[in-house]
């Protein structure tokens, strides 16, 4: 277990890709027999193969739907080409987590009436409003909860607990329902509303990679009352563990790990 030393604030990224929504599909594994290697796809990456393969799209109109450059477009295109090639190839498993990306809120000029984001609830529209924006100086950390305990697996959480603090106070704090969003929306979430820590249980290594591409700091494998990990965590004296990982998830991606009881060793998740 390692125990936090002050404040530990990571840098954010400057600019994300504009994402039209997660993927239906997120994980793809080989018929036959796997090599055992697994290729982690990112968001951004998936959208270009959306837009210029399965849409037919020109670099240039995938770069304006995805509010980058062309340049850009380029360079993630031809990474994402790279990563399925080496999963053809090779029979390596494909998942799809993580990147510089933001959810569009379907209001971007390259929306039109048939995009696929206005035809949905816009849950994430709702979830990003929640929250107001926290001030200078304040530090916002979110809690996976349930039932005023720490939820035990990161990409299932209904709820998040956030806590505003200021000075070693919590100036704010809030409940927020996740409404049945998934890992890559959740770490979207997280950043949206400007978290700089995590505290929750276990976490699968997509997950844990989109969190570090959004500069925010985890602490995973903490169990017991989300107000007394909260406490610890302000005094600097919480435990955590470091290399704390959900094996169904990193591995099988098991439907099983979203079960109350995941975070027990029977039931694979803990740290390396």
């Amino acid at each position: 277990m390692t125990e936090i030393k002050g404040d530990d604030f990571l840098a954010r990224p400057q600019r994300y890709r504009r994402v039209c929504d997660e993927p239906e599909y997120d994980s793809f594994i080989p018929e036959g027999i796997s090599c055992g290697e697994l290729v982690m796809l990112t968001l951004d990456e998936y959208e270009t193969i959306r837009i210029v393969d399965y849409e037919g799209k020109k670099h240039e109109q995938c770069a304006s739907i995805m509010d980058i450059s062309r340049t850009t477009v380029s360079e993630i295109y031809e990474s994402a080409r790279s990563k399925i090639a080496d999963c053809l190839v090779n029979g390596k498993r494909l998942y799809i987590s993580g990147g510089h990306y933001r959810i569009c809120d379907g209001t971007a000029e390259c929306c039109i009436k048939e995009c696929r984001k206005r035809n949905k609830d816009f849950k994430r529209v709702i979830l990003n409003s929640v929250l107001e924006k926290k001030g200078a100086g304040i530090m916002r950390v979110a809690v996976t909860y349930e039932g005023g305990n720490i939820f035990q697996h990161f990409g299932h959480t209904e709820q998040f607990k956030f806590y505003d603090i200021e000075d070693k106070e919590i100036v704010n704090e809030q409940i927020v329902d996740t409404m049945g969003s998934g890992h890559g929306a959740l770490a979207g979430f997280l950043l949206e509303n400007s978290v700089d820590a995590l505290i929750c249980g276990g976490i699968g290594g997509g997950a844990r990679k989109a969190l570090s591409d959004a500069g925010i700091k985890l602490y995973g494998g903490v169990s017991g009352s989300v107000d007394d990990a909260i406490k610890v965590f302000i005094d600097g004296k919480l435990e955590y563990n470091p290399d704390i990982v959900c094996i169904h998830h990193e591995y099988e991606y098991s439907s099983s790990c979203g079960e109350k009881s995941c975070g027990e060793d029977k039931h694979g998740c803990h740290g390396n």
